[in-house]
């Protein structure tokens, strides 16, 4: 190779060689400081895909797991409910077996009676009041329809008609009930075994206020009512098909049925995809009202012990259907146990198939690190070599 001063080829090299190791010493060091293997697609695409989509599996699987703790949570809010009312259900049969004893008279009855009637309304008290973040758990609901197409100005509460669906928590399933819509003030009117319940479209929801048209957008309306005994509500879901001014909308009634259990129907996701038979889990809450249990009517009073024999009767046969809950709550927890556990091991196999793919090997990396280490040192102490080159052939013209 000729000797010349214009082209250094040994600093070139140096120089060439000196930026693959920086390179090298780089994407080691940014591997380390990450901790995987793949820090971006150009490291290794197919894995890096791979691994992108068992880490969304994971994190979702981990977020099932969650939910079924939160599931057995809310499945034991509403157990102790049920052993509170166990236990009231025992306190009442006790004092029903008090009073059809002949020692007592007309007088000492109806002192019973006083606590027993009490503590039935207290078992509707918590049946009404156990929830669960918002939801109700013990107080029991029913979904409805409109019975038939309906003739007249009083049809119109089917989905055709903008009444996407009708559903309720606190009222016992009804064999027909009726339903009005009154335009002018938007007011929706349900009549349940003679108690009203009445709700109001909110104006903004329809194109021009009170009384107008079409809706601007689906909505729901809450049907509640006034009286003391009865706590429930109706809940009608409308769609953009439902227009307040149509013939179909009148005060004539329409008939509507209610239909379902009495109990309240949850659902779990605890996998990750949307296929209902897999993926989420759904229970039946039973209802745990007096009327539910079959003693809403119970008393024990009166001058002779029918009355509370009669109550006794009932009253066993409601401690026999609320053990019935109870079991079916335990046996959903107990489901929920092992469908959290299948989780927990889905979750390690997937993140161990993760961490093969994306994991670094950190002894590894830190040996590769070393080596280029070196490299990019004895580079830079050549290159200074290479370029002292040119220099020392100066020396020839003196």
């Amino acid at each position: 190779m000729a000797l010349n001063i214009i082209s250094n080829f040994a600093a070139n090299v140096a120089h060439r060689n000196l930026a693959r190791t920086d390179m090298q010493v780089t994407s080691s060091l940014s591997k380390l400081s990450a901790g995987t293997r793949v820090v971006s697609a150009k490291d290794d695409a197919a894995s890096l895909a791979v691994g992108s989509r068992l880490r969304a599996e994971v994190e979702a699987l981990k977020q099932a797991n969650v939910n079924t703790g939160q599931a057995s949570s809310m499945l034991q809010v509403a157990d102790g409910a049920m052993a509170t009312v166990a236990d009231i259900l025992v306190r009442m049969k006790s004092l029903a077996t008090q009073a059809a004893s002949d020692q007592l008279g007309t007088t000492e009855r109806a002192i019973l009676n006083s606590e027993f009637t009490a503590l039935r309304s207290e078992i509707d008290r918590i049946a009404n009041d156990t929830e669960f973040n918002g939801t109700k758990l013990t107080q029991g609901g029913v979904s409805g329809s409109e019975t038939a197409a309906g003739t007249g100005a009083g049809a119109g509460f089917a989905v055709s008609d903008g009444v996407e669906s009708i559903s309720s928590t606190g009222i016992t399933a009804a064999a027909s009930t009726t339903a009005n819509y009154t335009a002018s003030t938007n007011i929706f009117e349900i009549t349940v075994g003679g108690t009203a319940y009445t709700g109001t479209i909110d104006a903004t929801a329809l194109n021009g206020g009170a009384g107008a048209n079409a809706l601007l957008t689906s909505t729901v309306v809450v049907l509640t009512n006034n009286s003391s005994t009865e706590n429930g509500t109706i809940t009608l879901q409308l769609n953009t098909a439902f227009n307040s001014a149509a013939d179909t909308y009148a005060t004539t009634d329409s008939t509507i049925t209610l239909t379902g259990t009495a109990g309240t129907t949850v659902t779990f996701k605890v996998g990750t995809g949307t296929i209902s038979t897999e993926d989420d889990l759904s229970f039946t809450i039973d209802s745990v009202t007096s009327s539910a249990l079959g003693v809403s009517a119970s008393v024990i009073s009166g001058a002779t012990s029918s009355n509370a024999n009669a109550s006794i009767t009932a009253l066993a046969s409601a401690i026999d259907t609320l053990n019935q809950s109870r079991a079916t709550i335990g046996a959903s927890q107990n489901r929920l146990e092992f469908a959290s556990a299948n989780l927990a091991s889905s979750i390690e196999n997937a993140e161990a198939a993760r961490s093969t793919l994306m994991d670094l090997d950190i002894a590894s990396e830190i040996i590769n690190f070393t080596s280029k280490q070196v490299l990019l040192q004895a580079g830079v102490a050549m290159l200074a070599q290479a370029n002292q080159i040119p220099q020392n052939l100066l020396r020839l013209l003196q």
